[in-house]
């Protein structure tokens, strides 16, 4: 399969896999190994490393030394902050290698935001507009909308899809409405023409 050719691979860059999307730019010395999917319309930084087997949505974008192991899959319209680091072995040991049948998958929904230098553990997911402050350490799945901090991430608050950090009355300023469910999770409540998010 040839490489669509609105891709732009900076020459200092290395792209192993044609299973790039239409219009995705990779910049100086990020590296995407063979079997690894980026689709369209993404952003991979100087630095930044896909293994074979990750999984990247349309409009993602990976800043400068993001590293994704083979088992995380990315939903549409994630930010992945300078430094986030993914993991997919919970017992790593250099004399006892698992291989792919031993690793567990990560998932990040649609619209989440990794911080910068924050780390994943494996076998988590991280749900749809989640925010995950930089520096975090997950060690468990984030809700949708959950903003977590913190070693090991704990939830400071919820999330709007706009980014901002949701008050008490669960209005943003961008003129969405929410409302917390019987489960305890998360709902849009309303949606406000003009939203500047």
């Amino acid at each position: 399969m040839a490489r669509d050719p609105s891709v732009f691979v900076h020459a200092l860059a290395l792209c192993e896999s044609d299973d790039v999307g239409p219009r995705t730019r990779v910049w100086a010395f990020a590296h995407i190994l063979a079997g690894a999917r980026v689709g369209a319309d993404c952003n991979v930084g100087d630095h930044a490393f896909v293994e074979g087997g990750a999984v990247v949505g349309d409009g993602v974008t990976i800043k400068n030394g993001v590293l994704l192991w083979s088992g995380v899959t990315v939903e549409d319209g994630v930010f992945l902050g300078p430094g986030a680091v993914f993991t997919n072995d919970t017992g790593p040991r250099a004399p006892y290698p698992k291989g792919p049948a031993g690793w567990r998958a990560t998932l990040v929904r649609r619209g989440a935001t990794v911080g910068a230098n924050a780390t994943v553990l494996s076998g988590l997911t991280i749900g749809r507009w989640a925010m995950v402050g930089a520096g975090a350490v997950v060690t468990a799945d984030v809700p949708d909308h959950a903003l977590v901090v913190g070693n090991p991430a704990r939830q400071a608050g919820w999330a709007c899809e706009c980014g901002r950090t949701l008050p008490e009355g669960l209005v943003c300023a961008c003129g969405r409405s929410y409302r917390l469910t019987e489960a305890g999770t998360l709902e849009e409540r309303s949606s406000a023409a003009g939203h500047d998010g």
